[in-house]
């Protein structure tokens, strides 16, 4: 039995403004309808049991990035926009945070339904993974919120999120069923006693590995098990810091989208007409669609495409938040209807920034770039939790001055 990984993030509270909710639900559907298309809905589940790929998502999407708070709000964002759509994608996100958590069975018995798939397996592994996470560890996290991604194919994935308030730290845990395999087969067709409600029979021959497996793992400690997994683990501090991004990705990518025009690329031609600042945002979504899973390691690099919405590293810039929605939903219109230059193009811009890293050295004026894009904010329609950015009263960065940034 085996997680694909944990997450240990900063307790965050907050709410997240319908202004940026909607724009994640919208921003969101477009990602996992790309990947998908691309490459296929076992990709997505892949992509989603990868704690740092998850969390680097979340912080693509303008949340903050180092907070539990991603897990409930890319969660719950997906849910509303990609199951409308779970026929013609073939994904379907169950669950939720507190009373929603427990439909999970539930739900996966319709998802059954509807697709051909074993629910009542489904739902045992729902049960199962929450079972280990909550009982079988006992690291003081409590779980809160559970969800299950599965696609038409049977193929899943888990996450799920518990509370420790002493430490006031949360715990996220992932799980894949490539990993996993399966836990229960089938239920036994009669069971002998005395009925007190529903049970999960690990006495059956198709339960030995996982029952082998939940005996070695009540015998380890916490602190072995997640050592022989991927394991992410955020800073408590909400301002993204020099240390907390490789600064070689980082500027090199700046470097390519603000340097150099798209008429300066054959490849992304296709996206002329897009100004440096968009084409930043855009690149950093494109890794999030076709990056290897090492690119991942530094999650708060990947807010520097739409920023934070409490104003770290920056405010959210609306209307380039609007232009990468849009302009990945025209490539996946044009791909559906078998002309797929667009998406091509987008794939490139993340190659181009990935080819500028051979030869790039960075610098360490980190604080020059965060506070340029604070002070440009407001011309992007910049907005936090806590109003609309103001143009800055002391004057801008010249932009003669610009490279010196990357």
């Amino acid at each position: 039995m085996k997680r694909s990984g944990t997450a240990d993030l900063p307790l965050h509270y907050g709410h997240v403004p319908l202004w940026l909710a909607e724009r994640m639900s919208k921003l969101g559907l477009a990602i996992v309808e790309t990947i998908a298309m691309e490459f296929s809905t076992a990709e997505v589940i892949s992509k989603l049991s990868n704690p740092f790929w998850f969390q680097s998502f979340g912080a693509v999407m303008g949340m903050d990035w180092h907070s539990s708070g991603i897990t409930t709000s890319v969660l719950g964002a997906l849910k509303k926009s990609v199951n409308p759509h779970s026929k013609e994608l073939g994904i379907y996100i169950c669950g939720g945070k507190g009373k929603h958590s427990m439909a999970t069975p539930q739900e996966l018995l319709f998802v059954g339904e509807k697709t051909g798939l074993d629910g009542i397996n489904l739902a045992s592994c729902s049960r199962l993974t929450a079972k280990v996470d909550n009982t079988a560890i006992q690291d003081g996290f409590q779980l809160y919120q559970h969800n299950f991604i599965v696609d038409n194919k049977g193929q899943w994935a888990v996450i799920q999120q518990g509370m420790n308030p002493n430490s006031r730290t949360a715990r996220r845990y992932h799980w894949h069923s490539q990993d996993l395999k399966s836990f229960i087969n089938e239920p036994h067709t009669f069971i002998y006693g005395e009925n007190q409600g529903a049970i999960l029979n690990l006495t059956a021959n198709a339960a030995t590995k996982s029952r082998e497996g939940i005996l070695e793992l009540v015998k380890e400690s916490p602190v072995k098990i997640i050592k022989e997994m991927q394991h992410l683990s955020m800073p408590a501090h909400h301002d993204v810091r020099m240390e907390d991004v490789n600064m070689k990705r980082l500027g090199a990518m700046l470097w390519a989208t603000h340097e150099n025009k798209p008429e300066d690329f054959e490849e992304l031609l296709l996206l002329k007409g897009m100004g440096p600042r968009a084409l930043q945002s855009l690149a950093l979504v494109s890794e999030i669609i076709y990056g290897t899973p090492t690119r991942f390691e530094d999650p708060a690099r990947f807010s520097f495409a739409h920023g934070g919405k409490d104003g770290h590293p920056f405010p959210v810039p609306v209307k380039i938040y609007d232009e990468t929605i849009n302009t990945l939903q025209r490539a996946i219109n044009r791909a559906k209807i078998g002309n797929s230059d667009k998406l091509s193009a987008i794939q490139k811009l993340s190659e181009i920034s990935r080819k500028a890293e051979e030869s790039f050295t960075p610098n360490s004026n980190f604080d020059a770039l965060v506070q340029r894009e604070r002070e440009e904010s407001y011309k992007y329609g910049g907005r936090t939790v806590f109003g609309d950015a103001k143009p800055p009263k002391k004057k801008p960065v010249n932009p003669n001055n610009q490279l010196e940034l990357f």
